[in-house]
C-alpha cells in the first residue's frame, strides 16, 4: 500500500517529535518546537500508511518575501525509505507553493549530511556552501534553492 499524504494538523506534533531523533539518527527534536505545527500546519504535510506515521514535511511560506517558501524539516520512516515518499512530499509542497504564487523553495542542512545534499541535487536544487557561521558562530550550513517553473 502507498502512503497517503495529507496536510498536517497541530495535533500531529506529538507523533512527529516522538520519532524525530530516531529517524534522523541523532538529536534534532530541539530544532522542531511545537510552534511550527501550531503556526504552519497548513503548509506542512504528513504521510500515513496503515494508520502509522510514514513521513512528514514541515514547510512554511515567508511572511516577508512573497516569492519564498522554506522546508524546515523532513522525515521518512526508515522502513519507507527508498519508496519515493520523500520525493512525493517535496512535490506536494511544491504544488502548495505554486498555488500560493511562490516561485522559490529554500532549505538548509549541515555539510556532513551527504544524503540530504544528494537528495536535493537529485530534486533539482542548486547547492551552495558550506557557508561558515550561517546558523550562528561556528555553524556551517549548505544552502538549497529551487526555482519553481510556471
Amino acid at each position: 500500500m502507498i502512503a497517503q499524504l495529507r496536510r498536517a494538523e497541530p495535533a500531529d506534533y506529538d507523533r512527529i517529535v516522538a520519532v524525530l531523533d530516531d529517524w534522523w539518527g541523532r538529536p534534532i527534536s530541539t530544532a522542531f518546537p511545537r510552534l511550527f505545527l501550531d503556526l504552519f500546519f497548513s503548509t506542512s504535510l504528513v504521510a500515513e500508511q496503515d494508520e502509522e506515521l510514514a513521513g512528514f514535511l514541515v514547510g512554511l511560506f515567508s511572511g516577508s518575501n512573497d516569492e519564498d517558501a522554506y522546508i524546515h524539516v523532513v522525515g521518512v520512516n526508515p522502513r519507507a525509505r527508498g519508496t519515493g515518499l520523500a520525493r512525493r512530499l517535496y512535490e506536494r509542497f511544491f504544488e502548495l507553493a505554486r498555488a500560493d504564487d511562490r516561485s522559490v523553495v529554500r532549505a538548509i542542512t549541515s555539510p556532513g549530511n551527504r544524503g540530504s545534499i544528494a537528495f536535493h541535487q537529485a530534486m533539482g536544487f542548486t547547492v551552495t556552501g558550506p557557508i561558515t557561521d550561517y546558523h550562528g558562530p561556528s555553524t556551517e550550513r549548505v544552502l538549497f534553492e529551487l526555482r519553481l517553473s510556471e
